[in-house]
């Protein structure tokens, strides 16, 4: 008996274990910045204060409401390919961090971008096709992750 529970505590630790490979630069998504903010079209820094856990990933909001909005459903909230620069991902199949200023909601999706060194990742994904770009990422991610 005591080897069946072993078991299913291993088994159940590892169905329900993360299984998304997430940019956590500083310990947090998107470098510590809001999440939720982005749908409002703002870069905010998110505060230690309104922090929240989801799929053994930490998340931090600007304010109260943007925790609150994360909680009801994070699903809508989470940055597509884990968080990673989304036109690396398309064109070099490579997880880049990002800079958290560098962002694009795209059919209520987040998408965020590699932007230094006289690099905008993001400027070069609107400059291209975005919609042929995504399907190029959803099939590397999909290998990737």
């Amino acid at each position: 008996m005591k080897h069946l529970i072993i078991i299913f505590i291993f088994c159940s630790t590892i169905t329900y274990s993360q299984n998304t490979d997430y940019n956590t630069k500083k310990g947090f998504i998107a470098n510590g910045y809001d999440v939720v903010a982005y749908f409002n079209n703002e870069a905010k820094a998110g505060n230690k204060l309104f922090a929240a856990e989801f799929d053994d990933v930490h998340f931090k909001f600007s304010s109260k409401e943007n925790l609150d909005l994360f909680n009801k459903k994070p699903e809508k909230y989470i940055p597509q390919y884990g968080g990673y620069c989304a036109y690396a991902l398309a064109i070099k199949n490579s997880k880049v961090s990002i800079n958290p200023k560098a962002f694009e909601i795209r059919d209520g999706k987040l998408y965020l971008f590699y932007n230094a060194w006289g690099t905008n990742t993001l400027k070069l994904w609107q400059k291209g096709k975005p919609e042929l770009l995504i399907q190029s990422a959803d099939k590397n991610w999909k290998q990737t992750k």
